[in-house]
């Protein structure tokens, strides 16, 4: 009985936030859009200017334990491929991480290179994996006894938190700001402010980003800390902007039977669809907890 209440919790969950999926660019390429050819000695300095606190949790997991576990690696390593860390690059940091930890060339070759050339298409189905999304990280599977991947905000203990937090340098009132959000499980709305918080930007409410995507993230940081040519194809997403009201998905006024719950479930679909990392099975649990909603 209680494993089902849980299910129907978390279904409840995803449903009352489908209007934070994200559905915007997939970073998929190889080549980031403020940087070219980041290479694996560049990784440590980006991280403490411009990695959000997930990709910068699992940066220095990495550096001092010089490994990480399956979920970590792949949340991380697919982060840095949409940087734009190229495979050759990613394989040099890699192995010069692990290396680290006692573990010889050859072991690191035979057990862990596969899989980061698998994340760059080189391998198996050669799919172009991209990074995760906020909601894929949120969503996902949950870190257990030594896994460091997963959404700071979400999975992280509220004294660690504090405690990544204020070392990124940000105030105590700004720190209890975020604990708000976090209470309230508006995790990319806290995200959201530490970027404001780390960037010197206002922490007003109707000013702040939702974060939606760890690259989006690096990207707007990187803009901000080097400037160049403003572009149009990234147009952050704020929690209450009414200008950009039209970039924002909502299901608020969705009622059964109508256009509007027809365009939810699509929604859902499309964000299933666009994120590589969803399987099948994900994607019907979802349809079938919308059909399940519909009925109550």
């Amino acid at each position: 009985m209680f494993p089902v209440i849980e299910e129907q919790q978390r279904l409840l969950w995803m449903l009352n936030h489908i209007n934070e999926w994200y559905l915007g660019d997939d970073y998929g390429n190889k080549k980031s859009k403020t940087r070219d050819g980041i290479t694996a000695d560049m990784i440590n300095p980006l991280c403490q200017e411009s990695f959000p606190p997930c990709m910068q949790h699992l940066h220095y997991a990495l550096k001092a334990d010089h490994h990480l576990k399956h979920f970590g690696r792949l949340q991380f390593g697919l982060f840095l491929k949409g940087i734009g860390v190229s495979l050759e690059e990613a394989l040099k940091f890699w192995r010069s991480e692990f290396i680290k930890g006692n573990m010889d060339v050859d072991k690191f070759d035979k057990q862990y290179a596969y899989a980061i050339r698998h994340n760059y298409g080189k391998e198996g189905k050669r799919t172009n994996y991209t990074p995760y999304s906020c909601m894929k990280i949120i969503m996902g599977n949950p870190p257990g006894a030594g896994d460091q991947h997963g959404c700071p905000f979400r999975h992280t203990r509220t004294d660690v938190l504090v405690q990544q937090l204020k070392a990124m340098k940000i105030s105590s009132t700004q720190v209890d700001e975020v604990l708000v959000k976090v209470k309230s499980n508006h995790y990319q709305h806290a995200c959201g402010m530490c970027f404001a918080a780390v960037h010197k930007q206002s922490s007003a409410e109707d000013t702040v980003l939702a974060i939606d995507h760890p690259n989006q993230y690096f990207e707007l940081s990187q803009k901000i800390l080097h400037p160049q040519k403003p572009s149009t194809s990234t147009i952050p997403r704020t929690m209450r902007t009414p200008q950009n009201a039209t970039l924002q998905t909502s299901c608020a006024s969705d009622v059964p039977g109508t256009d509007s719950e027809t365009n939810t479930n699509k929604k859902i679909k499309q964000e299933a669809e666009l994120d590589e990392g969803w399987e099948n099975d994900d994607l019907d649990e979802i349809m079938s907890g919308v059909a399940s909603m519909e009925s109550m």
